[in-house]
């Protein structure tokens, strides 16, 4: 009985050293992130830098665990969060459509897709303003602005996905009397579904971005908001722990994204999608 749990952790470490020699980034990854905060911590006061002007890492932990005991923390990250989600899936609805549109009509492709490229060459952060205007400075304002971002990356890989597809199972379905909808859903859907995921990964981020971007110009409530705040009352810490925040929120987007994308594009090759 006594030899078991030895075994056991024998075989536990042979399978750690393995799994570290396929991945080291497993190792490296924690590793980096130790040797820069402990090279921040000490750096900033051996080169005498005010912590004002740039707070040490603990000194951004402690602001954190400030704000997370603040119950009106929490509602600003649940603003945040929702300005954030229903943008994206705004922008990922829009950008369906008409990508899919654009890939299947050579028409509708020749008559839109300048405007769509003059459009996305214009600065989103210009039109920040102009939506708090229309929409003013509640929630939709700030949706709205997440969604035109997150728009262009999810609509180029619709685009290119939709068009990728195999020609020469495209003209074997034909040849066996499928129809345009069937060759769509057989074969132009499948081969677009990894770019598709590629797409709604940097979507995602972008759409978090947007949401902030547009609490910058006008808010009452969000992270951006409280970003603000923080700044206005030269709290430089809070800053960054807002920051923080606003960095795991969006790990926790993109991991979302790729979770979904292995479950259900598990056959794709990653090395052959836009952005992935």
């Amino acid at each position: 009985m006594k030899r078991h749990p030895e075994r056991l952790r024998k075989r536990l470490r042979v399978d750690l050293r393995e799994q570290l020699r396929e991945r080291p980034e497993l190792l490296l990854v924690p590793a980096v992130f130790v040797v820069v905060m402990l090279a921040w911590e000490f750096a900033v006061p051996a080169f005498g830098i005010d912590d004002y002007l740039l707070p040490r890492p603990s000194q951004i932990l402690a602001a954190l665990r400030t704000q997370l005991a603040d119950p009106l923390f929490w509602g600003h990250l649940k603003v945040t969060v929702l300005e954030s989600l229903y943008g994206f899936l705004l922008g990922v609805a829009a950008a369906l459509a008409l990508g899919t549109a654009i890939s299947q009509v050579r028409l509708i492709e020749r008559t839109l897709m300048p405007y769509v490229v003059a459009f996305q060459t214009v600065p989103k952060v210009a039109l920040a303003p102009l939506f708090v205007v229309w929409f003013g400075f509640g929630m939709t304002s700030k949706v709205v602005m997440a969604a035109v971002i997150s728009f262009f990356p999810v609509l180029v890989n619709v685009i290119e996905g939709l068009r990728s597809a195999d020609a020469d199972r495209i003209q074997m379905l034909t040849v066996f009397g499928a129809g345009r909808f069937q060759v769509f859903r057989m074969v132009r859907l499948p081969s677009a579904l990894p770019f598709l995921f590629a797409g709604l990964d940097i979507g995602i981020v972008f759409s978090i971005l947007g949401a902030v971007v547009g609490e910058f110009i006008g808010a009452k409530e969000g992270l951006g908001y409280l970003l603000l705040q923080t700044n206005y009352n030269f709290d430089i810490a809070g800053m960054f722990a807002v920051l923080v925040v606003l960095s795991v929120l969006g790990l926790i987007a993109h991991f979302v994204i790729r979770f979904a994308q292995k479950r259900l594009v598990f056959w794709a090759e990653e090395n052959r999608v836009i952005g992935a």
